[in-house]
């Protein structure tokens, strides 16, 4: 397939930030964006997701993890059309509908994508749903995997209307898993519709997962990251059997597995493909949280930061 960009590099606007701060450091910025390398797609965005490392590097919580070049686009996932291709890659052609995972830069007009972590958008899948997957899906699938939860366990999950967990909830339930899901007394419905035994964080916790599992939990997914780790090495029967993907601080204290955006082995194709096998089968709901143009980041993660969301907040871009 020839090359079919020219030109080294392109101007684009984005949202971004030159100091790490609260939302008030967020701003309008140009960037230049190299013509894709080997590999690499460029993408024109029309939608990006916003999730909980979105803030925590815009703020330097995660500076020791996620070191960042001042200034900083975040946004690592994204929905849009392929603009031009690098050396090697033959999968993809300019105009192409996609969605995938991106090192970051996401909150941008143009960002450069790995070609291996895409996949193609139905066309009836909407861009701002399209963009709510493929984070929430690679961490689902990889949870699951590094849990080694199985067909007919048991598995107690930790913010689970959220939008990793609402997205996990429906792997678990095609794969024959039982799941107990915290959540606010409002989200508890809408567990219910994804298949999950809904139970109320706070106080009394362990209380009431043991009314509803008297057998105990087999596996504990943290996707909260507010403090829940004890309690979940007890319900668990031990910290091996413990994932958080919200709480590295708690997890070194607690001996319990911390599995982040910055894995060495991403999930991105099959997790991708399993998405959306459930989208086209009618499975797979995809609630949105709020959709906000992309001049409104720094309201989307402020809300993104108080939590309390059932399904995902995403920026429109074009």
């Amino acid at each position: 397939m020839s090359n079919p960009f020219s030109g080294s590099t392109l101007s684009s606007k984005a949202i971004g930030f030159a100091e790490h701060g609260g939302v008030d450091v967020l701003r309008p910025i140009g960037i230049e964006l190299p013509a894709p390398g080997p590999g690499q797609v460029r993408i024109a965005v029309r939608a990006v997701g916003v999730n909980p490392l979105d803030h925590k590097v815009r703020s330097g919580a995660l500076i020791a993890l996620f070191p960042v070049t001042l200034p900083a686009v975040v946004g690592y996932e994204v929905a849009g059309v392929v603009e031009s291709v690098g050396e090697g890659v033959t999968e993809w052609r300019a105009g192409d509908e996609v969605l995938g995972a991106v090192h970051g830069g996401g909150y941008a007009e143009h960002v450069l994508a790995e070609a291996d972590r895409l996949a193609r958008k139905p066309a009836a899948l909407g861009w701002a749903q399209a963009a709510a997957i493929p984070v929430a899906a690679e961490t689902s699938w990889r949870a699951l995997d590094l849990l080694g939860a199985e067909p007919g366990r048991t598995l107690l999950v930790h913010g689970a209307a959220g939008g990793v967990g609402t997205v996990l909830l429906q792997f678990a339930r095609a794969r024959g898993i039982r799941v107990i899901g915290t959540a606010s007394e409002a989200n508890h419905a809408y567990l219910r519709e994804l298949g999950a035994v809904p139970v109320a964080y706070g106080e009394g916790l362990a209380e009431r997962v043991r009314a509803v599992a008297p057998g105990g939990v087999d596996r504990v997914l943290d996707a909260a990251g507010t403090g829940v780790l004890p309690l979940s090495v007890e319900l668990a029967g031990g910290a091996e059997r413990v994932l958080t993907i919200a709480d590295w601080q708690g997890a070194e204290q607690h001996g319990v597995r911390f599995s982040g955006g910055g894995a060495t082995v991403t999930y991105d194709r099959p997790a991708l493909n399993g998405a959306l096998e459930l989208f086209e089968t009618g499975a797979l709901a995809l609630p949105l949280h709020r959709v906000l143009p992309l001049a409104e980041a720094a309201e989307a993660q402020a809300e993104s930061e108080r939590g309390h969301l059932r399904g995902k907040i995403v920026l429109m871009v074009s």
